[in-house]
């Protein structure tokens, strides 16, 4: 256990998920239509996300948008910890890194971990599992994670937890384009539009269910608690996000608790009424829930096999009321308590 963390008799931790938005050095050029920050806005940037996260008091935090480890770096000690906390293998800026020769993410941000606890695992997810491959329209099998979710497993006062990290694909329309980028669709044509967010949901079907895969592998006939947290980019009781939870297999078979996922708004211990106020983010105008926190079987207080528990849920998401150009971020963060028994 890392020394910072100090030795507590309720053994509790908070533990959040934050999309950071494009989060990246100063003057480096992450998207082709996109400016670098310079340094006064990466500072500002820098600033305003640890300004935001620091009044969650988050012991690990999942992090999404990522797209250079030494940002991340930066952010984690403006927050007190310390630089080896961090775990974003494929935001690396260190040469060395066999995913980015220290070039920082590329075509697309990745996710991370920042946790004070110590690290006993850690690992990507980068293939869609064989079984969860299905075809895309006009594209063919997806068979590669855009962006590979990060498994990470700590050590939680002597309580080895798994932590998984993930965003899947967004609901945006996918629209063909050559290799130089061009586009090879009329974005206006409406049935065009419809086909485009197929393949986007295909997609993220197929994300969601290889990730499932990973979690029942992990959970299965073992009592190691685990939990799944990040950007879902759909809201909880979606298809796809229900996909990897399959919470409501539980009122058909009890036997499924080892292998379901709980909401951890659902069966927080403390306030419940903030699940009926809550939202992540705005989409078309519209406040939903697509920032996700769920725990395993070992988090339900009622199980036999429970470790613990959610205390409460919070949302931090206040500055999605500014102006966007205010927003150094425009996603809102998820904050759980969880307390093991001691």
């Amino acid at each position: 256990m890392n020394n910072n963390i100090k030795e507590n008799n309720s053994k509790q931790f908070y533990i959040a998920t934050a999309n950071l938005l494009n989060f990246a050095n100063p003057d480096r050029i992450y998207y082709e239509n996109a400016p670098a920050y310079n340094s006064d806005e990466y500072e500002h940037k820098l600033q305003g996300i640890s300004d935001l996260l620091s009044k969650a008091h988050a012991d690990i935090i999942a992090v999404q948008e990522v797209w250079d480890s030494d940002a991340l770096e930066a952010l984690a000690v403006s927050l007190g910890f310390k630089a080896e906390h961090v775990v974003v293998p494929l935001a690396s800026n260190d040469v060395s890194s066999p995913y980015t020769q220290g070039k920082g993410a590329q075509n697309t941000p990745a996710v991370g971990i920042i946790s004070r606890f110590e690290q006993l695992e850690s690992s990507l997810l980068e293939e869609i599992l064989p079984e969860a491959v299905i075809e895309v329209p006009d594209i063919g099998p997806y068979q590669r994670f855009n962006r590979p979710p990060l498994v990470v497993r700590v050590n939680a006062y002597g309580q080895p937890i798994t932590i998984i990290t993930a965003h899947l694909k967004s609901k945006r329309a996918f629209f063909l384009r050559d290799k130089n980028g061009i586009l090879l669709e009329d974005m206006d044509d409406p049935n065009i539009r419809v086909r485009a967010k197929l393949r986007s949901l295909c997609m993220r079907a197929a994300e969601a269910a290889s990730i499932r895969m990973s979690i029942i592998e992990r959970l299965q006939h073992t009592h190691e608690p685990l939990i799944l947290l990040g950007d879902m980019n759909d809201v909880t009781g979606s298809v796809t996000t229900q996909l990897m939870a399959e919470t409501g297999e539980v009122n058909y078979d009890k036997s499924m608790r080892d292998i379901a996922l709980f909401d951890a708004a659902r069966i927080q211990s403390r306030y419940g009424w903030m699940k009926d106020v809550a939202y992540t983010h705005i989409y078309q105008g519209m406040p939903e829930v697509i920032d996700q926190l769920f725990v395993s079987e070992e988090f339900l207080p009622d199980s036999k096999f429970s470790l613990g528990q959610v205390e409460w849920v919070d949302y931090f998401n206040d500055h999605l009321k500014w102006d966007y150009a205010d927003r150094v971020i425009d996603h809102g963060i998820i904050r759980a308590k969880i307390k093991l028994n001691s």
